[in-house]
């Protein structure tokens, strides 16, 4: 699972993101409203953590800009505000849950899990595979990179799922033979190349994080690092 925290408190910030991960919840953390968009517009997350007062663009109007362009992905507001008026505004702008702080890291756990169990059958059922800003819908033969959807032909498509789904692990061109082109002719390694290089053209050339690499003498992965 992927959060992302909006929190200008550091130490706050901190304890949270590692308490998260420790639960096996990447955290991301932003300490204000403007960086908080910019990383919200690059990747894909689970699920987001807004704290109300914080510098250039407070919680709540972050929640109303989330909402614009996405009415599923849960959000969780935590802030220091405990009046009804502050409650209602959040609420009114498609906030899913307010804690008031101080709080226990382990409720915020359980209001997370209990936002998670409220995703809609249509979106548990439907496989997802998300790496970075690249979004795979195996179902539908779908590819998204930042929002843009991305072309692939079948064989394309089929080598990039395999590469996704083996989560960053290094595939050698004998698997990715194997699993692909099922042994069909002799010059496998060299279409395998020529296949790389096509996604490489597609899925990383117009972005600044590259996915596809190459681990020389063993095979290519799949990775934002």
């Amino acid at each position: 699972m992927q959060a992302l925290l909006l929190e200008d408190d550091s130490v706050l910030s901190s304890e949270i993101a590692l308490f998260l991960e420790s639960r096996s919840i990447k955290t991301d953390k932003a300490e204000d409203g403007e960086i908080f968009l910019d990383i919200f517009s690059k990747k894909h997350y689970d699920i987001f953590l807004l704290d109300i007062n914080v510098p250039k663009i407070n919680g709540l109007e972050i929640c109303k800009t989330i909402r614009e362009t996405n009415s599923e992905t849960p959000i969780i507001i935590i802030s220091a505000y405990d009046g009804i008026e502050e409650k209602k505004e959040a609420f009114l702008r498609a906030a899913d849950d307010y804690l008031v702080k101080p709080f226990l890291l382990e409720e915020l756990l359980l209001r997370i899990n209990s936002q998670m169990r409220r995703l809609t059958p249509k979106t548990e059922e439907k496989e997802k595979i998300v790496v970075e800003d690249l979004i795979i819908y195996p179902e539908d033969s779908k590819v998204f990179r930042s929002g843009e959807e991305i072309n692939l032909t079948v064989k394309e498509f089929q080598l990039l799922v395999l590469l996704a789904r083996a989560n960053g692990r290094t595939l050698s061109k004998q698997y990715i033979s194997d699993e692909v082109w099922k042994n069909q002719f002799q010059s496998t390694n060299n279409a395998i190349e020529v296949y790389i290089n096509f996604l490489r053209k597609k899925i990383d050339k117009n972005f600044k994080t590259k996915l596809i690499h190459t681990r020389p003498g063993f095979g290519y992965y799949l990775s934002p690092l």
